[in-house]
């Protein structure tokens, strides 16, 4: 085998790894997807105002938490930025 199959071979279990791993965080976004649906169902029945930029701001700051990186916190920041801007915008159940 020679050093360049031996790199594309690397690169196709990086990728293989990769393709794993999606699979897994498109799993987690739809299961965080109906928690917060339910949670958007319950809201109403106590008063709760849909958006609470309070609780926004505690998810950023345990983010910055639990990053270990190699993404920054503001990096974390963006990505879930829009993971909750696209949980406002899908219809209620």
């Amino acid at each position: 085998m020679t050093e360049t199959d031996q790199v594309l071979a690397q690169i196709q279990e990086h990728r293989a790894s990769i393709d794993e791993i999606d699979k897994g965080i498109v799993a987690l976004i739809n299961e965080r997807t109906r928690h917060s649906l339910a949670i958007r169902a319950l809201k109403p029945g106590v008063q709760l105002g849909l958006y609470d930029p309070k609780r926004e701001e505690e998810i950023f700051e345990r983010l910055d938490d639990y990053n270990e990186g190699p993404l920054y916190n503001d990096n974390l920041r963006e990505i879930y930025q829009a993971i909750l801007r696209v949980m406002k915008e899908i219809p209620s159940l």
